[in-house]
């Protein structure tokens, strides 16, 4: 995952720039009184065998029972970043809805989207960690569980397809932006980085692709979220082949056909599809970037990946 940084450091520093001085004190996992209008930590909040830290958002006029949205930072990015550097937090003052933002402590920043403890319901990493700041909002902010998702960009967009892929008895619907599907990253040697996913060497049957979804979750017979995806044609980073084999893989997982039932064009350089529904909560939804290569998110598409989730 190193490997993104470079890539990244334009972005960074033109959209996501890290808060100084915006928390408060830790907030122990006792701690049941809501936090208004400011990132804050919160410690002690579960099982968590990645070490990964918690911050969190509650807007002032959050509901007795909001909807929870886990917004996953990039590779070298932080939590804290994600929240100074993205419109998640004034979206949600408008909503009221919580914005959890995990944050990586691993020396590159990353994500695990690799491991098998990563690709497994109830593993022992990351995903198994965001997944108890849920419960934890769950448990002390009255968050209903009926209404939780993820998005992110990069490594947290790859961190997306990862949790809808492990725990879809815990999210309803996410937005991946510039990722990879579900299990393309895997590796069994300790690595982050999987060089022939990046490069859109791996290709599947959509089968194969709903496979490792389904794989991840052996039994599992409920209902599965609805997943968006966007991609710059131009991304040298992360193949533009991916965007594709995600929309193999989701659609098949959701079981609808490939064909969109939609294709229409928010922006002029923005390609939307729609798969097994026409509305803004299609069970699949697609978007194509023309000309633009590993630096989204664009102005324009968080609100659109909100109102796809359902937050907005």
């Amino acid at each position: 995952m190193k490997r993104l940084l470079p890539a990244l450091t334009g972005l960074v520093a033109m959209c996501l720039t890290v808060a100084a001085g915006a928390l408060t004190s830790p907030v122990p996992a006792s701690a049941a009184t809501p936090v208004a209008a400011t990132l804050t930590e919160v410690t002690g909040f579960g099982y968590n065998p990645s070490n990964l830290r918690m911050y969190e958002y509650v807007p002032q006029n959050v509901g007795a029972h909001p909807a929870v949205l886990v917004a996953n930072h990039y590779c070298g990015g932080s939590g804290p970043a994600m929240y100074s550097g993205s419109e998640f937090a004034s979206l949600a003052n408008q909503h009221g809805f919580i914005v959890v933002y995990p944050s990586v402590t691993r020396s590159s920043k990353c994500f695990d989207v690799s491991s098998p403890r990563a690709l497994t319901h109830n593993g022992s990493s990351d995903p198994a960690g965001i997944v108890s700041m849920v419960r934890w909002e769950q448990q002390h902010r009255s968050a209903d569980p009926n209404r939780v998702y993820a998005t992110g960009f990069s490594s947290g967009a790859m961190m997306t397809n990862v949790l809808l892929g492990d725990y879809p008895d815990v999210f309803k619907a996410g937005s991946a932006l510039s990722g990879v599907p579900f299990g393309c990253f895997a590796t069994t040697n300790g690595s982050e980085w999987n060089s022939d996913c990046s490069a859109g060497r791996i290709t599947k049957t959509p089968q194969q692709w709903g496979n490792l979804v389904r794989t991840a979750y052996p039994g599992y017979a409920g209902p599965r979220p609805r997943m968006q995806v966007w991609h710059g044609t131009q991304d040298t980073t992360l193949s533009y082949v991916d965007f594709g084999e995600e929309i193999k893989q989701w659609t098949n997982v959701l079981g609808v056909n490939q064909t969109p039932v939609l294709t229409d064009h928010p922006k002029s350089t923005w390609t939307r599809t729609r798969y097994g529904g026409t509305g803004t909560t299609a069970p699949v939804e697609a978007i194509s970037v023309q000309g633009v290569g590993h630096s989204l998110p664009q102005s324009g598409m968080v609100p659109m990946a909100l109102q796809f989730m359902g937050l907005i």
